[in-house]
This record gives C-alpha cells, sequence and structure tokens, in this order.
C-alpha cells in the first residue's frame, strides 16, 4: 500500500468536509431520511425522526465512486498496515468489495448468523490466520452488531485492526461498546455533520433541529411530541 501523508492540519479540514459532503448526498438521495414530525420505528422498537439505508448509494454510480474513494483513503491513512478487508452483511458487503479491490487486498464479508446448509460459513471466502483485517460497515448504531462480525474474524485467528464505516449516530453506547472491544472506528460521515448540512441545506427548521438533537440524547426513551 503508498504512503499517504497528511498533515494534522489539512487532514482534519479534509474530513470535516468529507463528512459535510457525504451527508449531503446522502440526504439527496433519500439515503437518509429525516421526519422529527412523523417519525419512523426501527426494528429495535424505537421511535426514530431518521432513517438510514446506504444501500442507495450503490445505485448512484457518482455517490458510489466518492464513497469508495474516500474510504479507501481511510484505510491508506490510517490502517496502512492492513492486508485483508472485510464487510459486514449485508449493507457493506459491496462497498467492502469495491474497497479491497482498489486496495488490490483479499476480500471476505461476515454474515450476521452461520449460513444454514452446507458449510454454514459465518465468513465467506478465505481469512489467513495473523492477518491484519479492516472491517467496512455501511451504518454505526449501537456497534452491536458491527462488533459481532469482529468477533467472528478474530475468532478466525486474525486481528482486527479496526473499522471505517459510512455513517455513525454517534451515540454514546458505541463509543462504549468499541472502547470496550478495542476497536478503532473511523467514519466517513456522522449524526453532527448531517445536522448542519439539513440546517444550511433548509431540510429542516430550527424547530426541528431542537427534536433531532432530543432523540441522540435517549434514542430508546424518545417520544415524539404530539
Amino acid at each position: 500500500m503508498s504512503n499517504f501523508a497528511v498533515e494534522t492540519n489539512t487532514h482534519a479540514i479534509t474530513m470535516k468536509n468529507v463528512a459535510r459532503l457525504l451527508a449531503e448526498k446522502l440526504l439527496k438521495i433519500s439515503a437518509l431520511k429525516l421526519q422529527p414530525a412523523n417519525p419512523f420505528v426501527w426494528a429495535s422498537g424505537w421511535n426514530s425522526p431518521i432513517y438510514t439505508d446506504n444501500r442507495r448509494t450503490l445505485s448512484y454510480p457518482e455517490v458510489r465512486t466518492f464513497i469508495k474513494v474516500e474510504l479507501t483513503r481511510l484505510i491508506m491513512e490510517q490502517f496502512e498496515d492492513a492486508d485483508a478487508i472485510a464487510g459486514v452483511a449485508t449493507g457493506a458487503i459491496a462497498q467492502g468489495a469495491l474497497v479491497a479491490d482498489e486496495l488490490n487486498l483479499p476480500y471476505v464479508y461476515v454474515r450476521s448468523t452461520p449460513k444454514d446448509h452446507g458449510l454454514e460459513n459465518l465468513i465467506e471466502g478465505d481469512l489467513r490466520q495473523g492477518q491484519k483485517v479492516v472491517v467496512i460497515e455501511d451504518l454505526v448504531s449501537t456497534g452491536k452488531s458491527s462488533l459481532k462480525a469482529v468477533e467472528a474474524i478474530r475468532n478466525a485467528g486474525c486481528e482486527v485492526i479496526g473499522m471505517v464505516a459510512l455513517f455513525s449516530y454517534g451515540f454514546p453506547v458505541a463509543e462504549e461498546n468499541f472502547a470496550q472491544a478495542g476497536v478503532k472506528l473511523v467514519t466517513l460521515s456522522n449524526y453532527n455533520a448531517m445536522l448542519d448540512v439539513a440546517l444550511d441545506t433548509k431540510y429542516i427548521g430550527e424547530g426541528d433541529l431542537e427534536t433531532l438533537r432530543q432523540w441522540r440524547e435517549d434514542p430508546a426513551n424518545w417520544t415524539p411530541a404530539r
């Protein structure tokens, strides 16, 4: 892998710009949807003013390429000794393959549960014991499903040197879970960048902004105003 030397200040500015750019693209193609007045209900049962479906990015070549390039750059900057890439099923399977191809590295993906027939694989592809793996995820909420993939890779005898993701809600519980698991997480965009862009582009108003901030503080117990 090539060296990717970037001065600290320039790097911080670049990351901030990338976070805003990606948030803008995700909002534009409805990969991110905000409905503070008419919340969604997640599979967990949580009420939520936001819904994320990053699979939509695959249908937009410009957005897909932007994500591929920026994920590749992150890995080259922060995890230059990676010798394998793993995608988390199902949302990050395609993006992981695109990035692995760009880096010319081996690729696997990790299922949420083992296949129920044949070899009953949990990891699809070939990992060699001792490989240093970067995991690619499309979305981080609490981090539990992402870290199950990390556990599977570690159980296969490999070292997970980090995870890169498209977007994170930035829940404190996720930060705690990643810290406890000893996994470095780096994301292209995040909830705060998305709020800034949504307000600047008038996707939301000031009143919506307060609702969205309150939800992020306690998403499990948040109830929409009636």
